[in-house]
């Protein structure tokens, strides 16, 4: 991506699942950039269907297809390189990745928790557990290590009571699928930058 943020992005996707995430970023209108592919590792992945009636190419990189996740994630990088992507994001994409996928794009990814906590896979659940207050939704830069890269942008979820995990999850998706899209969006604008742990809007 050029530092001035000239030009239109390119925008390749990861799923899993539902992929309601992807149909927020589908739904936004103009990004400034386009999404280019939609990746997932699940051939069934309902997010796959949300790509085809939009018009974006698929790609299925399933991990029982490979001997090992090294061969799995260097199958994955290949796809995403055919797109020559700016920009990845991932949605609701439920694999770990390592250095060599996240240091060869930008990575972002969309968190059900206010990042540091509650990373992994039951944020949710671990909220209602520890009786927070307060959640929230975080959109963060991608490293090794299991949400912890650099925040871009958060926003609060108040907790109800009585409220499960899946009540929790339906408010937090509702944020999620507002945040998610403006995070690309100015990311696509060239107006964000890194400065070690912190990121910077301009």
């Amino acid at each position: 991506m050029s530092a001035d943020g000239a030009g239109r992005r390119r925008i390749v996707v990861l799923i899993s699942g539902s992929g309601s995430n992807l149909q927020a970023l589908i739904d936004a209108g103009d990004l400034g950039g386009d999404l280019v592919l939609v990746v997932s590792d699940r051939p069934g992945a309902g997010g796959l269907e949300r790509a085809a009636r939009a018009g974006i190419p698929t790609v299925t990189v399933p991990l029982g297809d490979h001997p090992d996740r090294q061969a799995w994630e260097q199958a994955l990088i290949a796809a995403v390189a055919e797109a020559e992507p700016d920009l990845v994001v991932l949605a609701g994409f439920m694999k770990i990745l390592t250095g060599a996928f996240v240091d060869r794009w930008p990575t972002v990814n969309v968190h059900p928790s206010l990042l540091p906590a509650f990373p992994g896979a039951h944020a949710p659940e671990e909220a209602i557990a520890w009786g927070v207050k307060v959640s929230g939704v975080t959109v963060h830069y991608v490293d090794e290590k299991v949400d912890h890269g650099p925040i871009i942008a958060q926003e609060a979820v108040p907790l109800e009571d009585g409220d499960t995990s899946d009540t929790l999850h339906a408010r937090m998706q509702a944020v999620e699928h507002r945040l998610l899209p403006e995070a690309v969006a100015l990311i696509c604008a060239g107006r964000v930058t890194i400065d070690g742990r912190h990121t910077r809007i301009q």
